[in-house]
């Protein structure tokens, strides 16, 4: 049997092929045969674009069914998807074109002649337009095709997403996800959470990125049950379709935003059996500001690009606050020092971790794959975290000064490269200082050149076109230089206690 995932998918549909799949924000539903036979079309059309088994195929398109529909047209194409955010600016998706070279490219209408010169240094062989609604040059390739489209055969080690992971160095770095990390992240996450055919998840997470591309729909494609599809999170449009939906998914600040809604009361969603948040850490006051306001308790987990959801907290059983679970099936999870030697239960160390959902390795940087793993094949997460006596997880830190500001992850080397490089600025610092809404909001503290006095807005202006929008920073603040330990390096955590509050 075939490894691929497509074909897992297509074994867990309904055998009624007319049940929904998903009712779109204009109350529009899709049935799982549409989206299959639309996926099809467009597997076609791919083809005919020059597209061969293998090759990557890179999209920047708006939230849609057929954006998904374009997403499965690639798996079962035995194609690789490649999802960029929205937010990202020009000279970003330059970069990611050059390095993972695809076949094709898929954007926005309003962003093909801009986006043209990028796609043809890139010697991409065909670009289409998909726009929100569905229109654009992709569907009108697909309209007449046969939706007809064998899937490939595909071995659980092929490559079936590259997603883009923000890198240290200011690098980002291509996980190479596999068809059986997939398929083996999906099913657990299945059984862990119960999902049925009879589930219907409110999706209002974008599909960028793995939450709403991975966790939320393979959850559903996989249990044949449908979803309630926004193309974005709107908390009063939430709240409205929330009493007819069973599983919420959301990141930290979904939460936080549902409960600054006056009318979010325990009556808000009577049939929905499970909260889900993730991308980012829950703060305590969440969720237990959540559980009096509900009745109910958010269920944490953890995760991230390179191996898909690693714990979580139990569906039956206690949800415990501040933690974020423990490990799903066939996942292994350890502690370890710097050396990599396992550390006792309860002690603080190194995140590593191993099993078929971690991921093949960094697209086109061998040493780097060869750092990030152990001798004996384990993965370093770069986070830090502990144990108690339970066998629940704590995430306690990052290592590497990570950013999270909404779900998304920002590392501030790629900020600070940019900072630099304008006028008026010596050197500069990149931090996360606590935010109610987005958790943590990005800061940069400056030191000015001699020649000039930086002004904040007009800093903050300028990255706006360099940079996607939750990579800029909230504030600036211009100082006269920099905290430094006794070997010179910027002390950061000086930095966030100074201006956290």
């Amino acid at each position: 049997m075939t490894a691929n995932f497509y074909a897992l998918v297509e074994a867990r549909r309904p055998a009624e092929h007319e049940a929904p799949l998903l009712e779109a924000d204009d109350g529009t539903v899709w049935s799982h045969r549409a989206i299959a036979d639309l996926s099809g079309r467009i597997a076609r059309a791919l083809e005919t674009g020059g597209a061969n088994r293998g090759d990557r195929v890179a999209a920047q398109v708006d939230k849609s069914p057929e954006a998904l529909a374009l997403y499965l047209a690639c798996l079962r194409s035995g194609l690789v998807y490649l999802p960029l955010n929205t937010a990202y600016q020009p000279a970003e998706i330059e970069c990611f074109l050059g390095d993972a070279a695809p076949a094709v490219f898929v954007c926005r209408p309003e962003s093909a002649d801009v986006l043209h010169g990028a796609a043809k240094a890139a010697r991409v062989r065909s670009m289409f337009t998909l726009d929100a609604t569905g229109g654009g040059s992709l569907l009108d390739a697909a309209a007449d095709r046969d939706p007809h489209f064998p899937t490939v055969e595909a071995r659980p080690e092929d490559l079936a997403v590259l997603i883009y992971t923000s890198g240290t160095t200011g690098r980002s770095k291509g996980a190479m996800v596999t068809h059986g990390n997939l398929a083996a992240n999906g099913e657990a996450l299945v059984d862990a959470w119960g999902f049925t055919a009879s589930d219907v998840l409110l999706h209002a997470l974008p599909m960028f990125h793995i939450h709403g591309l991975f966790i939320a729909t393979h959850c559903v494609l996989l249990a044949g049950a449908r979803m309630l599809f926004h193309s974005r999170f709107e908390a009063r449009q939430v709240l409205h379709d929330l009493p007819r939906a069973t599983v919420f998914m959301g990141v930290p600040t979904f939460y936080t935003r549902l409960l600054a809604e006056e009318d979010f009361k325990a009556g808000a969603a009577p049939n929905v059996r499970l909260f889900v948040s993730g991308s980012a850490p829950l703060l305590i006051e969440t969720f237990t500001a959540f559980e009096a306001r509900t009745g109910r308790r958010i269920l944490e987990r953890y995760g991230m690009s390179e191996s898909g959801i690693i714990t979580s907290n139990p569906l039956d059983g206690e949800r415990r606050g501040g933690t974020v679970g423990k490990p799903l099936r066939d996942v292994q999870v350890r502690i370890a020092d710097g050396g990599d030697r396992l550390l006792e239960q309860g002690a603080v160390g190194g995140v590593q971790i191993r099993g078929p959902s971690v991921f093949k390795g960094y697209w086109n940087l061998p040493e780097k794959t060869r750092e990030e793993f152990t001798a004996d094949g384990w993965f370093r997460t770069g986070d830090v975290g502990c144990f108690d006596r339970d066998g629940y997880l704590s995430i306690v830190g990052r290592a590497k000064d990570l950013i999270i500001t909404g779900g998304y992850n920002v590392y501030p080397k790629e900020i600070e490269l940019e900072l630099d490089a304008l006028p008026g600025v010596a050197e500069s610092a990149v931090i996360g200082v606590p935010h109610p809404d987005f958790g943590e909001a990005v800061t940069a503290v400056v030191v000015a050149s001699p020649a000039a006095r930086p002004d904040e807005a007009a800093l903050i202006a300028a990255l706006k076109s360099r940079l996607a929008g939750y990579k800029v920073p909230k504030r600036v603040v211009v100082v006269d230089d920099l905290p430094r330990n006794a070997m010179g390096k910027v002390q950061k955590n000086v930095l966030r206690e100074r201006y956290g509050r």
